[in-house]
């Protein structure tokens, strides 16, 4: 996938990366996986647009 200007995505093209790869034993399984929480959590957080209702904006 290409962003505006015609080249990929860089984020994209690292997470297809992530998913190539392979666990050689169960600790790199969990570190990959780990990896994957803290991107989605990550995301998650940069996507949250909750409204603080008690402090309301001027």
């Amino acid at each position: 996938m290409a962003n505006s200007n015609g080249y990929p995505d860089k984020n994209l093209s690292n997470v297809v990366e992530d998913l190539g790869q392979n666990p050689v034993n169960s600790h790199q399984a969990q570190q990959l996986q780990q990896q994957k929480n803290d991107r989605r959590h990550q995301a998650a957080q940069n996507h949250d647009q909750t409204v603080d209702l008690e402090h309301p904006k001027a």
